[in-house]
């Protein structure tokens, strides 16, 4: 496997364990800035994650008679950058026409500084 093959199964596998991981979640319009940045804390400290951004749209949290949501799949737009050795992945965590859609956006590698 290449680095490029292993920068986009990364950044694949961690989007599909964050997905699963954390839906159904407790949520609340008051907890979600917490929860996402729990999840990037969570899901940096993994092997070959750059960055990560986790936002979740507050707008489909509806409380349930105990004053909370559930956090679903379609709340999720989270951006991931993965690296292996000088490739760099991003992809995508969002809705796209009803589906929570897990997608690759861009790979690229930059070259290695002489003598390193």
């Amino acid at each position: 496997m290449n680095d490029r093959e292993q920068a986009v199964f990364e950044a694949g596998i961690k989007l599909g364990a964050l997905y699963h991981q954390w839906v159904g979640t407790p949520i609340s319009r008051d907890s979600a800035a917490s929860v996402e940045k729990a999840i990037e804390r969570a899901v940096i400290l993994q092997p070959f994650v750059e960055e990560i951004t986790v936002r979740l749209d507050r707008g489909l949290m509806t409380e349930n008679r105990f004053g909370y949501s559930e956090l679903s799949g379609m709340m999720y737009d989270v951006e991931i950058i993965t690296r292996v050795g000088f490739t760099y992945c991003r992809a995508q965590l969002s809705p796209e026409k009803g589906y929570p859609l897990m997608k690759i956006v861009e790979c690229h590698e930059i070259e290695a500084l002489p003598g390193h």
